[in-house]
């Protein structure tokens, strides 16, 4: 084609809709960009076991049309729980109530999983009975260093976790890796004081959460899923630090998706919109997800508009079982505005202890 025949050709680059399927690297495929958020609801029994609230709770949104519906977080330790009521998989006594949720869950036609979890030095002292630990000596929690040799062992209980997590029927399982807990915290070179294999540079105080995506990757079946929640900042963390972590990450094909808690999709770092920064890093198969003030359709469309490949539902979760539901009817639907009653949210599925929780929140329960 000679200069001046030559046309301008324009390519439209399809954005996704919050109902398109979504194909995973292992396991099933999830029905459209809805996931929920893994959230403290402290319904379940003090061992751990599940109770009847917890599993109505989770199987409600299942059936609310989220295309992956997950626990809380679910302690891989005793000495790892973070809060009363929470859901334990650190022994086969869970294994029966874990099998009865995740038929369930597939039942409705949403993809299962649990969020796995060690709360680290933020392990209430009088809950656990224990002094709680973290990757460094912390005056503040009075918390004391793991070994190396304890390292080690909390790396393989969370392979364990895993892998009863597999045998109770779940399709996967989350590692978290936010919020200051102990995997966080080993991320972080403000509480990471270490001076083993396990601290000191960015790859080592990501050691021990490669080690466990490796352990889980080998221990389980091919087509189980695994995902990891990262904080992009906070809790002594450098973003940078993080953008080179989710960097590899999603390069990583032992990994099916990346989920970052944004706290709020929309804010800027350093002039620019946060999570965009991961966004616009390259992807091999990964997929990308961000939590975060996601109340309406319009919000969790603008998400999408800014590459994530799934949304993380958390609040709207909770004063909706069905805001995917409600956002495939109307696009523009909008999560009700807090404060509700206490007998709203038990018509939501909530049981008392997490009505009890939610009133903590400044201005959520009337």
């Amino acid at each position: 084609m000679t200069n001046d025949k030559r046309k301008a050709i324009s390519v439209k680059i399809r954005v996704p809709t919050p109902f398109d399927q979504l194909t995973l690297q292992h396991g099933p495929a999830w029905k459209n960009r809805f996931t929920l958020a893994p959230m403290t609801n402290h319904q379940s029994n003090p061992d751990g076991t599940i109770t009847h609230d917890e599993h109505h709770w989770l199987t409600m949104r299942a059936k609310g049309g989220f295309a992956l519906t997950m626990t809380c977080a679910s302690h891989v330790q005793p000495q790892g729980q973070g809060f009363p009521g929470q859901l334990g998989c650190w022994s086969d006594d869970h294994i029966e109530g874990l099998t009865k949720l995740a038929a369930e869950i597939k039942a409705q036609g949403s993809v299962s999983s649990i969020q796995l979890h060690h709360a680290g030095f933020r392990s209430p002292k009088d809950l656990i009975k224990t002094q709680p630990v973290g990757p460094s000596d912390d005056e503040g929690t009075e918390s004391r260093a793991l070994s190396t040799e304890e390292v080690h062992q909390l790396r393989d209980d969370f392979i364990k976790a895993a892998q009863r997590a597999e045998k109770a029927g779940f399709d996967g399982v989350e590692i978290h890796g936010a919020h200051s807990y102990i995997i966080c915290s080993f991320l972080s070179a403000g509480e990471n004081k270490r001076e083993d294999a396990y601290g000191g540079n960015p790859e080592n105080r990501a050691r021990l959460l490669m080690e466990i995506l490796k352990g889980i990757r080998e221990a389980c079946r091919s087509g189980f899923q695994v995902g990891i929640r990262l904080s992009p900042d906070r809790f002594g963390i450098d973003p940078q630090d993080i953008l080179n972590l989710s960097a590899k990450l999603l390069q990583d094909e032992r990994l099916d998706y990346l989920d970052i808690s944004m706290w709020d999709y929309n804010r800027e770092h350093e002039g620019k919109n946060f999570f965009q920064l991961f966004a616009d890093l390259p992807r091999k198969g990964v997929l990308l997800g961000v939590a975060g003030k996601l109340y309406s359709g319009t919000d969790v469309q603008a998400a999408l508009d800014l590459g994530a490949d799934f949304v993380a539902i958390g609040k709207a979760g909770i004063l909706h079982h069905d805001f995917p539901l409600r956002i495939q009817t109307d696009p523009n639907f909008e999560m009700t505005t807090p404060p509700v009653t206490a007998d709203y949210l038990r018509s939501e599925g909530l049981g008392e202890a997490f009505i009890q929780y939610m009133k903590r929140w400044e201005g959520f329960v009337k």
